[in-house]
């Protein structure tokens, strides 16, 4: 069975990785763009979704790990991702997207150098 401290760096991955997939699909977009485009728009809110899902599987893990981040926010807002999707306000996705998510990605990569040992946060493995 992997440790916790793995599933926790797997969680961080997860986090980072989504947040690339966002970026990529942004890149060279602004907010109406977003809003016009629904393949992009649609494939933003998947990778936050996934995102908040990682959050909630790291459960007080990630406060203990990146305490200045809002988790309580992170997983609200995958809340409202799945149960009120047709409520959800462009305006707001893109506020996410463009000035929350650089900071969030970090503090991710910098909790996940501490666990893995790897300063860029990239490898599989647990230090002992």
């Amino acid at each position: 069975m992997p440790s916790k401290r793995y599933r926790d760096a797997d969680c961080l991955r997860d986090i980072i990785d989504n947040i690339a997939r966002i970026e990529s699909h942004v890149e060279g977009m602004d907010r109406d763009g977003l809003r016009n485009d629904d393949l992009r728009y649609d494939a933003v809110e998947r990778c936050l979704e996934r995102i908040c899902e990682a959050a909630f599987r790291l459960a007080n893990r990630a406060d203990e790990l990146m305490p200045e981040q809002p988790w309580r926010a992170i997983r609200g807002l995958g809340n409202r991702l799945r149960h009120g999707y047709d409520q959800i306000d462009t305006d707001i996705l893109w506020n996410v997207v463009a000035e929350r998510l650089p900071g969030l990605k970090a503090d991710v990569a910098k909790a996940l150098a501490g666990l893995t040992g790897d300063p860029g946060g990239q490898t599989g493995e647990t230090q002992p």
